[in-house]
Formats: C-alpha cells, structure tokens, sequence
C-alpha cells in the first residue's frame, strides 16, 4: 500500500509518460497482460490507456488491472491509468519512494 507522499511522487513522475498500451472493447487478454507486466518489470512505472469502447469505469479496469499484475494503482484520472510496481531486476534504476 502507497502513502501519500509516495503516490504524489509516483503521479509527478508519470506526468511526463507516454502511455504504453490500451484497452479496449475486447477487455483485458493474458497478451495485454503479459505485455504490461514485461513493461513493469523494465520500468517500474507505466500509464495505460482505457478507451472509450471498453467495457466497464476505468476506475475499476484501472484497479482490475492492478490485482491481475501484482502493482498499484497510482492514480486513474480520465481515461488513463498509472500502475506501479517496484521490479526484482537489478539492471533497472529503481525508483526510490
């Protein structure tokens, strides 16, 4: 569980991001998931896009996506979403909370 001084810091360093996928009206697939945890594992930190034709609020595709990846959810402001999860790799620059 975040803070909040560690969710603020999480949510200035995502403000620069681009987001890295989305989801869309097919919901979330074991690809899509796959693929956003490889991302967290190599970033630490990621934004995702919901689009409009998905399926459901994107507060809770956003804390969907959350559980189903092991991460937190940052923060879910319009439609996109800011997940973290710190990474057990040693050759990523881990950020510090």
């Amino acid at each position: 569980m975040l803070t909040s001084k560690q969710r603020s810091k999480l949510k200035s360093l995502a403000a620069n991001l681009s987001p890295i996928g989305q989801v869309g009206k097919e919901g979330i697939g074991e690809n899509m998931l796959s693929s956003f945890s490889d991302c967290l594992e190599k970033r630490e930190l990621i934004k995702i896009n919901i689009l409009e034709n998905a399926d459901g609020e994107p507060q809770a595709i956003g804390r969907e996506l959350a559980e189903r990846l092991s991460a937190e959810c940052v923060i879910v402001i319009g439609r996109k979403a800011v997940l973290y999860r710190k990474s057990g790799r040693k050759d990523v620059d881990h950020i510090v909370l």
